[in-house]
């Protein structure tokens, strides 16, 4: 039973964990030498004492397609002036942790090598896995335009394949999330030799990787060739192999949608004003914010063209509709050189390094909806939407995976939640908003179009007006439906120092002499 908790704690956080508290006596984790515990004085990777493996402070790899973003505070909230009148975004300071996002939105041809993989490997026993995947393409009708060429085209041909996919719905969006953290993991460990590329052509149905069904042991695979090092590393007491584990700092954690307040942070990018530590320690950034942004370019222009000298000059920042009827100008100087979605590498990037916060499509977030965020709410990695989760256990307590090879999970229960300090209630989407304390009915349908299946969406679109480029700007939709104006990109948790890899957690003082 101790096995399983631990085992559940491992596949329900995607945490990799790096022990630095040893000490170091020369040699490393393959050398001759071996590290041993600060605690017990045993040695650590030593078949002889216990084969107890601990990996070297490992740092966090960047996974394809991020950026980092180093978190920080800032105020969370409308910048501009409420236009619509709902007077319910209210700004407020919170903190952000560090994590990484996409530099650029998912685009067509990575949507159409996750929908080729569904095909492949559930195709023939689940095809309705492969066509509930599929995105909308009638979002590009209308009643009176003729965008049927859109219809046809826009998604598949390769004119397009660097164009943000739209038509997606939330869930559709979460799904790929899910696909991409098990083939990046995958990749990972391929690339070490724990898993042989032979087995990617073999796999279907329940037999395929996924991250969390690997750590529970519940998918072996063949192994691939591994150095003597690795096969040493990789071993259990008694000798046989072993999976690896997050604690061996192989794995990246998942894949996923940005939390509202991530994806507003990273859109502001206010590190352009504080340019951070230098790699030499005790250099520091200045610790300010010298004014509101309106858009995410603001350290360049707080208007929407470019005002530096150069050929650029003057050329719209963004892709957005500049008014009724002119979504790119007149023939011969097109303002922003697009009518629909652009190249998700097209535009001006803000200091981050990201592409497109700001307008050609706005984006799906992790958020569940609510018009207001509650004033004494969580101030740090403020999100609304847990609906927590643990391990699924049979009768004989052993973990099971579901007909498509996922570990199978399953809400946490208030029975088990009552008797925690930090909650008591499995399902909090509702939590001072919605529930007995906050006093609010939301009579969807009635009422109002706002449940727990409305979640935001954050960002201007090729077709909005400049009002909705300003981070702090949110609307919203159910999770089941899609348009052409909506994608999404994904976001990463930051394990380790929050400054990035190179850097030290905290302020690190000399020791002092001790008197006689």
């Amino acid at each position: 039973m101790r096995r399983l908790t631990s085992l559940s704690l491992l596949v329900g956080t995607s945490v990799m964990l790096s022990m630095s508290a040893c000490h170091k006596d020369g040699g490393g984790l393959f050398g001759k030498k071996k590290e041993s515990s600060s605690a017990t004085g045993w040695n650590y990777n030593d078949q002889k004492m216990g084969g107890f493996s601990v990996a070297k402070n490992v740092n966090q790899q960047t996974g394809p397609g991020l950026v980092f973003v180093q978190g920080g505070t800032f105020a969370m909230g409308a910048t501009e002036q409420d236009v619509m009148g709902d007077w319910n975004n209210i700004p407020r300071r919170i903190t952000v942790s560090s994590f990484y996002i996409d530099e650029s939105e998912v685009a067509n041809v990575h949507y159409r090598e996750y929908l080729y993989w569904l095909n492949r490997v559930y195709g023939e026993s689940f095809p309705d896995v492969y066509r509930n995947a599929m995105p909308d393409t009638l979002v590009w009708r209308s009643e009176l335009a003729y965008n049927e060429p859109l219809v046809e085209y826009y998604f598949r041909h390769p004119a397009y394949n660097d164009y943000p996919v739209v038509g997606v719905t939330w869930k559709q969006a979460t799904d790929y999330c899910k696909w991409r953290s098990n083939r990046v993991n995958e990749k990972l460990l391929m690339d070490k030799g724990l898993l042989s590329k032979a087995d990617v052509g073999n796999q279907s149905d329940d037999n395929t990787f996924d991250t969390k069904s690997y750590t529970a042991g519940l998918y072996e695979g063949t192994p691939g060739k591994m150095s003597k090092s690795a096969k040493s590393q990789f071993k259990n007491s008694d000798g046989t192999p072993r999976n690896a584990a997050f604690e061996d700092g192989i794995m990246l954690p998942n894949y996923r949608l940005p939390t509202e307040a991530e994806w507003e942070y990273a859109a502001l990018g206010y590190i352009g004003q504080n340019p951070g530590p230098s790699k030499k320690e005790g250099k520091h950034g200045e610790e300010l914010i010298m004014n509101k942004q309106v858009y995410s370019w603001g350290t360049n222009t707080s208007g929407l063209r470019d005002i530096r000298r150069g050929t650029m000059q003057g050329q719209f920042l963004a892709n957005f509709k500049r008014g009724s009827g002119d979504n790119m100008g007149v023939a011969g100087g097109l303002n922003d050189r697009a009518s629909i979605p652009g190249p998700i590498r097209s535009f001006y990037p803000n200091t981050f390094g990201i592409y497109n916060m700001s307008g050609n499509v706005a984006e799906w977030v992790l958020d569940v909806y609510r018009p207001l965020n509650p004033i004494d709410g969580e101030d740090f990695n403020y999100f609304r939407g847990n609906k927590f989760q643990t391990v699924y256990q049979n009768e004989n307590k052993e973990f099971e995976k579901d007909s498509l090879g996922h570990l199978k999970m399953r809400d946490v229960t208030d029975e088990e939640s009552a008797n925690r300090l930090n909650y008591q209630k499995g399902d909090v989407i509702n939590y001072l908003d919605g529930d007995s304390l906050s006093q609010v009915e939301y009579g969807y349908g009635i009422t109002t179009l706002i449940n727990d299946k409305s979640h935001v969406i954050k960002g201007g679109s090729w077709n909005d007006r400049a009002y909705w480029l300003s981070p702090g700007t949110r609307r919203y939709m159910q999770e089941d439906m899609a348009t052409n104006t909506v994608g999404f990109r994904c976001a990463m948790d930051r394990v380790g120092s929050p400054e990035g890899n190179k850097f030290k957690t905290g302020n690190l003082f000399k020791k002092q002499r001790q008197k006689r």
